[in-house]
């Protein structure tokens, strides 16, 4: 059975002829035996890899190829990173289905592109950043204003590969919601040091970059 639904494939389609510039490539982490959604997660990346030509997708076990998984900065499964020329820093942990798959295809056309819209005043200063920001943002399937959190997120790593950014399904990792005391999402952590609650503008999220690198 299909996970993308009959009635999306032709919009998804569209989308991406549109979006897509360059070819990216889709790399999973998973351990079938011990991973509750991997199956799923792998077949939603594979359905959206049939789509186009320019996505592919190349899936990892994730202790057998565990010097890979360090190597990219993986450390739970399932893991997706997503990435176009280079490495961008864009991951999903969890299943990419509910709401969070537009988190995908907004991670695959800006992988795609390797250039965002940020503002010029929100790029420039985000490009300025010379300190490493590492970006999480918790979220759930089914959180509407989830998927806008982690695109701007995005962005910002796209635009610094000083930048790195995990969407996270606290659903599916529920210790990572008893650590940062999950309450609400999108709840966002930056290097550990500053958290907020909500979907949030750029000139919002650059600023609690700045205070977090401070």
């Amino acid at each position: 059975m299909s996970l993308i639904p009959e009635e999306h494939r032709e919009q998804i389609v569209k989308e991406l002829q549109e979006k897509l510039e360059k070819p990216v490539k889709i790399v999973m982490f998973t351990q079938e035996l011990e991973c509750k959604f991997c199956a799923e997660t792998k077949q939603v990346i594979s359905e959206l890899a049939a789509l186009n030509g320019k996505i592919t997708v190349e899936i990892y076990d994730f202790l057998a190829e565990a010097e890979k998984a360090k190597a990219l900065g993986v450390d739970k499964i399932p893991a997706v990173v997503i990435m176009g020329e280079k490495d961008y820093g864009l991951k999903i942990y969890g299943m990419p289905y509910g709401y969070e798959f537009q988190t995908l295809m907004e991670a695959v056309i800006l992988a795609s592109r390797g250039r965002t819209d940020l503002s010029e005043a929100t790029r420039a200063k985000v490009k300025a950043i010379s300190m490493p920001v590492h970006i999480q943002v918790l979220v759930t399937l089914t959180c509407p204003y989830c998927p806008m959190a982690g695109s701007v997120a995005y962005k910002f790593a796209v635009e610094n590969d000083l930048i790195k950014v995990d969407v996270v399904d606290v659903g599916e990792f529920p210790q990572l919601g008893m650590k940062y005391g999950v309450m609400g999402v999108p709840k966002t952590v930056i290097n550990e040091k500053i958290e907020f609650v909500g979907a949030v503008p750029e000139d919002m999220l650059l600023e609690h970059v700045m205070l977090a690198i401070k």
